[in-house]
C-alpha cells in the first residue's frame, strides 16, 4: 500500500545560479521569469505527508522536465530545450557552448534527477508501488511558443502517460473536479507526466499523473500577485492529493 505520494515540482523556482551565456539585459530575464515560472506551486502543492522533490533553479536556467538530448526534445526546435536559448517571443537570450551545457547538466540537471530517482527507488522498494504527481501551473492565455494555441483553457489539466497512468487515476481525477464544479482538460492544454528514465516504459508499478492549475484561479494575471481565490485553490489541490492518496 502506498503511504505517500512523490510530488515533483520542477518550475517554481526563480533562482538563476549564474548568468554565464546570457546576452540580454536583466529586465528581459525578469520578464521571462515572470511569464514562465509556475508561481507558488511549492506552496499550492505543499504536503507534510508526502515527499516533495523541488527543483531549486529556474526553468529558464535549466528545465528538468525537458530531455537532456535536444534530438529527443520537441521544444528544442524553438530554442527552449533543456537549456533555454530563446525567450518565449523568439529573441536570442543565451548562447550555450558545449562546455557550459555539460557544466549545467552535470551540476544541476542530473543532480535533480538523481534525487528524484532515489526517491522513486526507495518508495518502490518500501511499498512495491509509487505514485508521482507532476505539479504545475499554466497561464490562462497561451504562450507564444505553446504547441496548443486554443484561447479557451480549462481550470485544471491532468497530463497522462500511456504506460504509467492508469485508467483509474484518470477517472478519479475526472470525477473529483467535476464534483467540485471545475472544468478539466485531459492532456490539454499540456500533455504527459514525468517518470524517471530508469523506470520509463519498464515498470507499471511506477505510476504518474500531472496536475496543472490555470493561473487565473489564483493569480492576478499577468502579475504574480496572489488573488483572493488563492487559499481556495490551494485547498482544492490539497483535497485532490488526499483523494489520490486515499483511493490508491
Amino acid at each position: 500500500m502506498v503511504k505517500k505520494l512523490i510530488l515533483h515540482i520542477p518550475h517554481s523556482s526563480t533562482f538563476i545560479p549564474f548568468k554565464e551565456g546570457y546576452i540580454v539585459d536583466e529586465a528581459t530575464i525578469e520578464s521571462e521569469i515572470l511569464k514562465l515560472t509556475d508561481w507558488y506551486t511549492e506552496n499550492l502543492f505543499h504536503s507534510s505527508s508526502d515527499e516533495m522533490i523541488i527543483a531549486n533553479f529556474s526553468r529558464i536556467f535549466c528545465d528538468p522536465e525537458r530531455f537532456s538530448d535536444d534530438s529527443q526534445e520537441v521544444m528544442s526546435k524553438c530554442g527552449m530545450g533543456v537549456l533555454y536559448e530563446k525567450t518565449d517571443d523568439g529573441q536570442l537570450m543565451r548562447k550555450v557552448s558545449q562546455e557550459l551545457r555539460q557544466k549545467i547538466l552535470s551540476e544541476y540537471y542530473w543532480k535533480h534527477h538523481n534525487k528524484f530517482n532515489k526517491a522513486v527507488s526507495e518508495q518502490l522498494e518500501k511499498y512495491g508501488k509509487v505514485i508521482i504527481v507532476d505539479c504545475h501551473s499554466y497561464p490562462s492565455t497561451p504562450l507564444k511558443r505553446d504547441l496548443d494555441q486554443k484561447k479557451s483553457r480549462p481550470d485544471f489539466n491532468i497530463g497522462t502517460d500511456k504506460f504509467h497512468t492508469t485508467k483509474e487515476l484518470i477517472e478519479i481525477s475526472k470525477y473529483f473536479f467535476n464534483k467540485k464544479g471545475y472544468t478539466l482538460g485531459v492532456d490539454w492544454p499540456y500533455s504527459g507526466s514525468i517518470v524517471p528514465l530508469e523506470y520509463y516504459n519498464k515498470n507499471k508499478n511506477v505510476q504518474t499523473i500531472m496536475l496543472e492549475i490555470n493561473r487565473a484561479l489564483y493569480l492576478e494575471e499577468p502579475s504574480n500577485n496572489k488573488s483572493i481565490n488563492y487559499d481556495k485553490t490551494k485547498q482544492i489541490v490539497s483535497e485532490f492529493l488526499d483523494t489520490i492518496r486515499n483511493a490508491l
